[in-house]
């Protein structure tokens, strides 16, 4: 077998390991399993794919995007790794050439979705590899996709607690770049992973700046951002498909080069957008939020979304593919209470249980609560991560403190510390954490602060009495009869749902 440094230094060019990289690899290599969180942009892939290529076998790497897949498989490939995938969107030729060098073991590496991972075929042609020694590893990736709490929680991935029974000598290592405690607790215990040794890397992003601005006239506020890139790679992150394409056409009309990708373009349009972005300069790819997963160009210099994230994971996951080549990047929000109040209603008519519905919830309030903080958004977002900091002296809030009075007079945003009392969706039972997420809502519709739509006090004496009249509200302190005739027949309904 190869050592790890010789391939590191003969396939990828590298001449040392960075971080915790040697530290992971060398414990995979020796069979350990490993449960690796690593920001992005520190290499998480090499993790897997060196002990892949030192150990006998191919590695046997779960995405779950064939976009993220294609761009692995082209990069290693153009490396002279042979490394192969198997996804919905082949020919059945193609998969049957794919299969038949798996099971011919003439594979370094080969990348497949967690339901590929699933079918009869494929764990036959596992097991008659594992009969040989013929398989190195097992890699998760985007670990986080196993667990409930997870801010993109994928059924299929509960599978993979199966390997560690089927498979019990091979080495498993689980990947991502973003999860909270409880989410690492969860893909532990999903994956079975509770001998597998933890490696935990720095969050911190020293070079990246973060700004937020509440929207306002945004072509101008993103315009005046995009004068100071002039001629800088960029990414632009919108919700909609259709947003991607009319910012692209914006851009493009205000002689920006800028190119849109998203799944409902053709894939030779795809494939011609990503090529142009990766080879040229100064280029702005305007997308949906999974562009950007497995693209190596270092040289991006600016991440702008064109709202608000579900949650400081994805938050974290989408700026952190801006400035990977350690120089000052720029990380820019436009925020609009509109985003929040839709993403609550998607939550709250969605089929998911009761529990993710809670989690979610707790995530989008955190997410807010940053967003509208008037303290250093990287310490802010460090601490929600667990890592304690400092003061970055480069955000917005660090470079030109907020103006509380003036910014409240003329726009509100709502205290963090109302907020914060919402974020901890553990310590309310249901009915409370649907009167919070209403409080919420309420208060960014009307845009007033939460307590002056039901103040702490009255939320605790509601959730102190088995049970509650009109009248009972129109006599509460805090609330009285004008309050009771605007929100008395929502918070009824809420505590009799």
């Amino acid at each position: 077998m190869k050592k790890s440094l010789e391939i590191l230094q003969q396939v990828y060019g590298y001449e040392s390991f960075r971080g915790n990289q040697s530290k992971v690899i060398d414990h995979v290599v020796a069979g350990g399993d490993a449960l690796v969180l690593m920001s992005t942009g520190e290499g998480k892939s090499l993790c897997y794919q060196i002990p892949s290529m030192a150990r006998a076998g191919v590695g046997v790497v779960v995405c779950p995007l064939i976009a993220l897949m294609q761009n692995q498989v082209l990069a290693l490939k153009r490396r002279g790794v042979r490394a192969e995938y198997l996804h919905s969107g082949m020919t059945k030729a193609e998969e049957i050439a794919v299969e038949k060098l798996l099971a011919r073991g003439k594979l370094d590496l080969i990348y497949v979705s967690p339901e590929r991972l699933a079918t009869d075929g494929f764990t036959l042609i596992l097991d008659q590899l594992y009969e040989h020694d013929g398989i190195s590893l097992f890699a998760i990736d985007e670990a986080h996709c196993i667990s409930h709490w997870g801010h993109s929680f994928r059924p299929n991935y509960r599978r993979l607690s199966n390997l560690a029974k089927q498979y019990p000598d091979v080495p498993r290592i689980a990947v991502t770049a973003t999860a909270d405690d409880k989410t690492r607790q969860d893909i532990v215990e999903q994956l079975q992973l509770e001998q597998a040794k933890t490696f935990v890397s720095s969050f911190d992003r020293p070079n990246l700046a973060h700004a937020v601005v509440v929207r306002g006239d945004q072509n101008q506020q993103f315009l005046e951002f995009l004068r100071e890139h002039e001629g800088q790679a960029g990414i632009v992150y919108c919700q909609l498909q259709q947003t991607v394409e009319e910012v692209a056409r914006w851009l493009v009309s205000e002689n920006i080069k800028a190119a849109p990708y998203h799944a409902g373009l053709a894939d030779d349009v795809r494939t011609k957008n990503q090529q142009r972005f990766l080879n040229k300069r100064g280029i702005v790819m305007v997308a949906t939020e999974a562009f950007g997963m497995g693209i190596d160009k270092s040289n991006v210099r600016f991440v702008a979304l064109l709202g608000m994230p579900r949650s400081l994971e994805d938050y974290y996951q989408q700026v952190g593919r801006a400035g990977r080549d350690g120089e000052p990047a720029h990380a820019w929000m436009c925020f609009d209470s509109k985003d929040v109040i839709r993403y609550r209603r998607h939550i709250n008519s969605s089929d998911d249980s009761r529990q993710q519905k809670k989690v979610k919830n707790a995530k989008l309030n955190a997410a807010l609560a940053w967003v509208e903080s008037t303290t250093c958004r990287r310490a802010g977002l460090l601490r929600y991560f667990g890592e304690a900091a400092e003061d970055c002296g480069t955000c917005d809030n660090c470079v030109e403190p907020p103006n509380l009075v003036k910014k409240r007079a003329s726009q509100w945003q709502p205290p963090i510390e109302n907020l914060r009392d919402m974020i901890d969706a553990q310590a309310c039972d249901a009915r409370r954490e649907e009167l919070c997420s209403w409080r919420v809502e309420m208060a960014l519709s009307n845009r007033v602060p939460v307590f002056k739509i039901l103040p702490e006090t009255a939320l605790n004496q509601i959730m102190d009495r088995k049970k509650l009249t009109m009248n009972d509200l129109e006599n509460m302190p805090g609330i009285g009869q004008k309050k009771a005739s605007l929100y008395g027949g929502d918070i009824l309904r809420i505590l009799n749902h």
